[in-house]
């Protein structure tokens, strides 16, 4: 028996005896329940199973973490590993953060303990990013930040924010920003959500009247911000952790087929409509594809660590593939496709609705998918402006 083949062995040995009754295969569990199971695997350090064990990581490589993923989902567990802490500002902390940084801010996020939101669009910068105008002065220990920031996810329940800012206004627009992190829990930030056409609020504004960022808080060189943001868009685009939970089985649940034949009816034990049974079809086979691929770029990955420009793929064609499947959950149930709310209409039907609304916005936040083609046929591709 070989290590991994061990490790898997006793991983699902560990699942079984830890993950309460309630919370494994789509148990009724009570909050009780979530939160024992969270301390369970906070206390394994697999809420955060790749990061080093000094941070309060599991130390886990990317195949140990692949087997932890597949035998959660083989017990029906949730997978609780996300968040903005865990997939962007942590990472990017581990590769670019101080030895200070680190231990102040990772531990906190293994733990659960902060939410975290990211401050980069501004009202008049969204895809031209670089055009940001949240300044930030130096004032000796600190910085002091005016400003605003626009479709900042997650601000109103945030204890910290990472964001670009710009510490030098006379610098060409590239240069001249810095990126740091600051804490939301303070006088001069002013927080306002967005209600959205899918009736949620997950969007705000958020505006800095003299708020203030610690020295220490500065992440990588002053003015040199740029680069330090566009390394977090990577793992926001195609993180490891994405990257290996993509390429793992995926959970039980209603697939695209069953839905079809619930809804169309089946002939021979197939859907029975030839044309949505072609779009079904084609779309699993994408799927498919895209996760091998995902899985093939988590085995050449150097030392286990992220892609660069070629994230932008996994974004692009991903987000694409969330929008064809939520379009087909739609379609495919003619008018009871299109519940809002009401008696007639089932929880499920409701909700990929609302997911298909939803959904839209993913091929225009995170950076668009135009802006995402532009990075492939640049810096993937080679080709010329």
């Amino acid at each position: 028996m070989n290590a991994l083949e061990q490790f898997r062995r006793e991983t699902r040995a560990w699942l079984e005896e830890n993950c309460p009754a309630g919370v494994a295969a789509g148990g009724r569990a009570g909050p009780d329940e979530h939160r024992l199971w969270r301390e369970r695997l906070i206390g394994k350090g697999w809420s955060a199973p790749t990061w080093p064990v000094e941070y309060g990581g599991g130390g886990l490589d990317n195949n140990e973490y692949m087997a932890l993923i597949q035998e959660l989902r083989r017990l029906g567990a949730p997978v609780p590993f996300g968040g903005m802490g865990l997939s962007l500002i942590g990472p990017t902390l581990l590769e670019l953060g101080t030895d200070d940084q680190k231990r102040r801010h990772l531990p906190p996020i293994v733990r659960g303990e902060v939410n975290w939101c990211q401050g980069y669009s501004e009202p008049s910068a969204g895809s031209d990013l670089a055009s940001l105008r949240t300044r930030a002065v130096d004032n000796g220990d600190h910085f002091v930040i005016d400003g605003q920031k626009i479709w900042t996810s997650g601000a109103q329940v945030a204890d910290w924010m990472f964001a670009l800012v710009r510490t030098a206004p006379d610098a060409p627009k590239h240069e001249g920003i810095s990126f740091v992190l600051l804490t939301m829990r303070q006088p001069g930030v002013t927080v306002k959500p967005i209600r959205l056409i899918s009736g949620s609020s997950p969007f705000c504004e958020t505006f800095f009247d003299n708020a203030i960022a610690q020295k220490a808080d500065l992440v990588g060189e002053m003015n040199k911000g740029w680069t330090v943001g566009k390394r977090l868009l990577q793992f926001e685009r195609g993180s490891m952790a994405t990257l290996v939970g993509g390429a793992a089985v995926r959970e039980a649940g209603p697939t695209l087929e069953r839905e079809a034949k619930k809804y169309v009816g089946e002939q021979d034990g197939r859907i029975a409509d030839e044309a949505l049974r072609g779009q079904v079809i084609e779309h699993n086979m994408n799927d498919h594809a895209f996760r091998l691929t995902q899985r093939r770029t988590v085995e050449e990955a150097k030392d286990g660590r992220t892609p660069g420009p070629a994230t932008s793929i996994f974004k692009m064609y991903g987000t694409e593939l969330q929008q064809d499947k939520s379009s087909l959950f739609v379609a495919m149930r003619g008018t009871r496709g299109l519940g809002w709310e009401g008696d007639g209409f089932d929880a499920r039907e409701i909700g990929d609705g609302r997911a298909f609304l939803a959904n839209r916005a993913a091929s225009i936040y995170s950076g668009s998918n135009e802006i995402q083609r532009n990075i492939v046929a640049k810096r993937v591709l080679g080709l010329p402006d």
